[in-house]
């Protein structure tokens, strides 16, 4: 019985791995999540970064009865093939979004708690996946033939869509099950069902806490009397990015930190050159052996007002400038003009004549 084999697995020291395949991220792991019995603090932390809400990138604390779950549904049905996960831990915002698409998704799904994965095994038929799932009574049990796919969650014992008293039967022929027929009569071994499976389910719960603390391990280890039984072993923090814990209010999933995040180094101090702290003492000296360079005056630009007619007969003397008169064809005033002057592209000068009489 699957009950029997999580109790076992617990009490024993079973070890127990789960291979994932994510069917929106493509990432897929392989994770022992259980040792000796004990909950694996790191393949916890694996499994909630896996599960996390990948349309906005946060991870919740998945409830670690749910993989207890899952490995059993796998073990039972055979199965071979890497578990496909098609939605595990939702946040609120996605959760709201998703019901605005779609009547199906509930208001306050066990997926925003982290208590939920819709799974599908690609080598079992979904409608046999189904069928082991519910036998187990852990949980709830959603069947989506058209998607092929099966929820499952660590909620109260229920499945949707109802099976008809038939198909229960069939399943569970002692009628010993709290699983209910569309009809809404219960088999007849229902009170004792309720008996047993439970007390049974709240005490997984209890000891599991969520993954927090002892596993039921311990529990199971005293009851059996199995001796030496190896002491919970401390969790290790682990640094991580900030991440959803699963509450039990829908309404408040609160974030916490796994880890402290290290404060960045502080900034150093701002470079001082050594020049700037010299004392006034050692300047003065290095001032009287070093004289400072005499001060460069820039020569003094006299301003061009005018005309200067002196100035510019001169110029016509000069070795530089002599060459500018070539080209003067004639000697007298009135050919001065714009239409007769056929020299080079300069101001006309006064007649050589008039010039010369006024040095």
């Amino acid at each position: 019985m699957a009950t029997a084999r999580t109790q076992d697995a617990a009490a024993f020291g079973d070890t127990r791995t789960l291979s994932f395949y994510h069917t929106h991220t493509r990432e897929s792991l392989t994770v022992t999540f259980r040792r000796d019995g004990q909950y694996d603090s790191g393949a916890l932390q694996q499994l909630n970064w896996f599960l996390r809400d990948w349309r906005v990138e946060k991870p919740a604390q998945m409830d670690p009865r749910l993989f207890d779950i899952i490995w059993e549904v796998y073990r039972e049905s055979g199965s071979s093939q890497p578990i496909n996960i098609i939605s595990a831990y939702r946040s609120p915002e996605t959760n709201g979004a998703l019901r605005r698409r779609s009547s199906g998704v509930a208001e306050h799904s066990q997926h925003m708690l982290g208590k939920a994965m819709d799974i599908r095994l690609p080598d079992v038929d979904t409608a046999r996946l189904r069928a082991v799932a519910m036998k187990m009574q852990y949980g709830g049990v959603g069947y989506y033939s058209s998607s092929a796919f099966v929820h499952v969650d660590t909620g109260n014992v229920r499945a949707w869509p109802r099976m008809t008293q038939q198909q229960l039967a069939q399943l569970f022929p002692d009628g010993k099950t709290l699983h209910l027929p569309s009809n809404g009569k219960p088999l007849p071994g229902y009170e004792l069902a309720k008996a047993e499976i439970l007390p049974r389910n709240a005490a997984l719960a209890t000891q599991a806490s969520a993954g927090a603390g002892p596993s039921i391990g311990g529990v199971f280890a005293s009851l059996f009397g199995r001796k030496n039984a190896a002491p919970p072993q401390a969790e290790t923090p682990i640094q991580s990015q900030s991440t959803m814990v699963a509450s039990a209010d829908p309404e408040s999933v609160k974030e916490v930190m796994i880890a402290a995040i290290p404060l960045p180094p502080r900034r150093p101090a701002d470079i001082q050159l050594a020049s700037a702290g010299m004392p006034d003492l050692a300047s003065d000296a290095l001032a009287a052996l070093v004289p400072a360079p005499a001060p460069r005056t820039a020569p003094e630009l006299k301003p061009i007002l005018g005309y200067d007619a002196t100035a510019a007969a001169k110029s016509l003397f000069e070795p530089k400038t002599a060459f500018l008169d070539i080209g003067f064809t004639s000697a007298l005033k009135d050919e001065l003009s714009v239409t007769h002057f056929s020299g080079p592209a300069v101001k006309p000068l006064p007649l050589m004549d008039e010039a010369r009489a006024e040095l």
